[in-house]
């Protein structure tokens, strides 16, 4: 069966695991879970493996580093001012406030504790 989001999974590299799932953790009222040690240090997003989401990790790797620069990956939100509220407490960066893109809803911009941009996308 072909999927017509060919998107599945994504990696953000985190330069301290333990720092980076503490800020997921807080600002989005989830768990992550580690992956196996001889995976290297990695924790995962929750994923729901019978419906159609995308899910990720965050990875510590010393020869990739974490940063503001390339992709950048929106997290589906309830309501942006939620996580967005928690930005500042968890270590991160508030980018840009919850901004109006009209039909397709609401977005804003946030910088976790290492330095990776993310986005997020609500409809309200």
């Amino acid at each position: 069966m072909k999927n017509s989001n060919p998107v599945s999974w994504f990696d953000l590299y985190v330069a301290d695991l333990d720092r980076g799932k503490k800020f997921y953790e807080t600002v989005f009222a989830i768990q992550l879970t580690d992956f196996p040690a001889e995976w290297g240090k990695q924790s995962a997003f929750p994923s729901d493996r019978a419906g159609g989401n995308i899910s990720g990790a965050l990875v510590e790797n010393k020869e990739l580093a974490s940063g503001a620069s390339g992709t950048v990956v929106y997290f589906a939100s309830e309501d942006c001012t939620t996580e967005l509220d928690q930005v500042e407490q968890a270590g991160g960066k508030v980018i840009r406030p919850k901004m109006n893109i009209g039909e397709f809803g609401f977005v804003a911009m946030i910088m976790d504790t290492e330095g990776n941009t993310i986005g997020l996308h609500s409809r309200k």
